[in-house]
């Protein structure tokens, strides 16, 4: 049986290594250079939770309910996975990991749904649905990719390395019919994304998207999807807001410490708000790093990226604002992966603009472990010992019911590079830099150090 690939790599230096955590130990702290500290939960939270919240601080609310959710890819939690691993992985998807789950309608995990025309084949759609369902998430489906016969390939044949091509104008229509059938097939679907990244639109003598085509495509999709299943909401245009390095070619001015947006990804969202036939969101992604210059060295100043974004948005359109894919590289000279706490420090300040800056929904990719070097919510259980916390599970999960109700204050030190989100029952305390910040009286909060105090 063809395995459906997983979502490209992105041009990234290789994970240097992966570290394992036991339950007990899963927020640690670590560092670029020297090893990184091993410093067990108990005591980084006993350092932070020493610091004087009220001293010294800035604060602010959120400025709207945000719900974070997670987005499955090739490998998370299947059945092929060795059942002790993927039953820790299970717990921790279960236990306020998302408010929200998005699955793939072809592709990152599922089968080609319709192989012929008319030939249906949901098995693989099936069995994740039924993983949503049983770790009591809401169910979010993006309908991308295409069957192979809709893109110019031969009916009941499936070539993966193509699954990022768009179907043909022609086949529109049967694309749209075929996420109607999916809605309809599976009741649990509450919000629909209409495909990914504007995967295939692009006009390359143009140097430019083809979001003409895209909208055509959406258009006709929200059409069949509203005909048969009105409640469900449908967004995009799922574009990437590629940054680039400001004054270069296609920099736009929409530019900060962080970078320029590149003003090509911008002209999709002009032209989709003017002319889609209906929209309940709109969907956007993008990371932290400039295509042409890398990660800022701060990875508070490379999150602003995403507050900025989203106010351009939010200037332009009432529509809620969803990241549907957020990358938070680590600093400079940081590894990153599931195992780094680099990389948990740096989604959860991205996770703080996104709170300070009123995004509804932000989808984690990946939830599960992989080579990419990104945060994740559990380690590879695709190995025996997988399926562990990483450094970013407690913290995140802690923060998942509390940022959907509201009412969490964001937090900055005057005085030294911490972060935190608090609320009545507790706050988050993140450590901004690889360096250690001293505590009086107490060992200091270790480079990258994510600790969880309660009140």
């Amino acid at each position: 049986m063809v395995t459906a690939p997983a979502r490209p790599p992105r041009p990234r230096p290789a994970v240097l290594g992966a570290l394992l955590f036991a339950l007990i130990t899963a927020i640690v702290a670590g560092c670029s250079g020297p090893a990184p500290d091993t410093k067990p939960s108990t005591v980084v939270d006993a350092s932070a939770g020493a610091i004087d919240l009220d001293n010294g601080w800035t604060w602010r609310p959120q400025v709207n309910r945000l719900e974070l959710g997670v987005t499955h890819t090739q490998h998370s939690l299947d059945s092929s996975e060795p059942a002790d691993a993927r039953a820790r992985g299970e717990r921790i998807l279960a236990d306020d990991s998302g408010i929200w789950q998005n699955q793939h309608l072809m592709g990152f995990g599922a089968l080609n749904p319709e192989p012929s025309p008319g030939d249906f084949n949901w098995d693989s759609l099936d069995r994740r649905m039924q993983l949503i369902k049983d770790t009591h998430g809401r169910t979010v489906l993006t309908l991308c990719c295409a069957p192979d016969w809709m893109k110019g390939g031969s009916a009941g044949q499936t070539d993966w390395s193509k699954l990022e091509k768009a179907p043909d104008p022609d086949h529109f229509d049967d694309f749209a019919q075929l996420s109607a059938a999916a809605v309809q097939r599976y009741p649990q679907i509450e919000r629909v994304l209409v495909w990914n990244e504007l995967k295939g639109f692009y006009h390359k003598d143009e140097n430019r998207w083809d979001y003409e085509g895209y909208t055509e495509l959406y258009n006709k999709v929200y059409t069949a999807v509203k005909a048969v299943r009105p409640d469900v909401q449908i967004g995009g245009p799922y574009a990437v807001m590629t940054s680039l390095r400001p004054g270069t070619e296609n920099a736009s001015d929409l530019a900060g410490p962080w970078g320029a947006v590149d003003k090509r990804a911008l002209a999709i969202l002009e032209y989709w708000l003017a002319h889609n036939v209906g929209a309940d969101f709109i969907a956007v992604d993008g990371s932290t790093a400039t295509r042409n210059g890398g990660a800022p060295e701060q990875i508070d100043v490379g999150a602003q990226k995403f507050a900025a974004v989203t106010a351009w948005i939010r200037e332009r359109t009432p529509l809620a604002v969803w990241w549907a894919e957020f990358y938070a590289d680590p600093a400079p000279g940081a590894t990153g992966g599931a195992a780094s706490p680099a990389s948990a420090a740096a989604t959860l300040a991205t996770v703080a603009a996104f709170a300070g800056s009123g995004v509804s929904v932000a989808l984690l990719w990946g939830p599960q472990g992989s080579s990419l070097e990104y945060s994740a919510l559990w380690t590879d259980s695709t190995e025996p010992e997988g399926g562990t916390p990483t450094p970013l599970t407690r913290a995140w999960t802690w923060l998942v019911p509390r940022l959907a109700k509201g009412g969490v204050e964001i937090g900055r030190s005057t005085t030294q590079p911490l972060l935190a989100f608090r609320t009545d029952d507790g706050a988050v305390i993140v450590n901004l830099t690889g360096e250690d910040v001293p505590v009086p009286g107490h060992e200091p909060v270790p480079g990258w150090g994510i600790a969880l105090r309660k009140a």
